[in-house]
């Protein structure tokens, strides 16, 4: 890679925190469900929701198809908001049921702009959701912004002119290589960061960006 400040950042991360092996998945569409149910919620909730929906059989798109929206609910309730987490799950395999047959290779053998805008037209899918679809389940280099990611770069210096999803997002795009391990990677690690140091409240003290933070230094 080139040498910039993302990159600077990149490595700095890598080095303090290591390969994070991120998504955690058997299976692309457990990845695609674990998207849904992580929205404003600890990964650890959602762990819960998928090992009972696959206690359950319910790993499977006619599954949760078929499946009573009220039980989906009770399933997946670690999850919180799950009423509403119940209702996009099921628009979102009606919806891959419908067009695509259930067939995930069918899906994501589409261009990645025209996939990506027809996750962004189901029900409950958002930037977020559908960017780590395609970056986690289907392979696809698209860095997913989410607000760690927003949180870091901003304390870094780095907000770009327009405060919004996409600006944050073609920040990434416009310094880096389009790879996907590397896109994988990074927003891991960021994720990572955000966690363990870079919280609402900052734990500065052992921050492996602390030297090239403008958060830090005007403190």
């Amino acid at each position: 890679m080139e040498n910039s400040t993302l990159h600077n950042i990149y490595y700095r991360l890598l080095k303090h925190y290591g390969p994070q092996y991120w998504w955690p998945g058997d299976s692309p569409f457990e990845i695609m469900v674990g998207a849904i149910l992580t929205q404003s919620v600890a990964w650890q909730n959602v762990e819960k929701a998928i090992a009972n929906l696959k206690n359950a059989g319910m790993m499977s798109p006619s599954a949760l198809r078929n499946i009573a929206t009220d039980k989906l609910a009770k399933l997946i309730h670690a999850t919180g908001y799950y009423n509403a987490k119940a209702l996009k799950l099921k628009a979102f395999v009606r919806w891959l049921g419908a067009f695509y047959g259930d067939d995930l290779n069918k899906l994501f053998i589409l261009d990645t702009d025209i996939l990506r805008q027809q996750l962004l037209n189901v029900y409950g899918i958002g930037p977020e959701t559908a960017d780590s679809i395609l970056l986690y389940a289907g392979s696809k280099p698209v860095f997913v912004i989410d607000g760690y990611t927003r949180r870091i770069i901003s304390r870094l210096g780095l907000t770009p002119e327009k405060d919004n999803y996409d600006a944050y997002q073609k920040l990434f795009i416009k310094q880096l290589p389009q790879d996907v391990g590397l896109f994988n990677e990074y927003h891991a690690l960021l994720v990572r960061h955000g966690k363990d140091a870079c919280r609402k409240l900052p734990i500065c003290g052992n921050c492996c960006l602390r030297e090239i933070c403008y958060f830090h230094s005007d403190e």
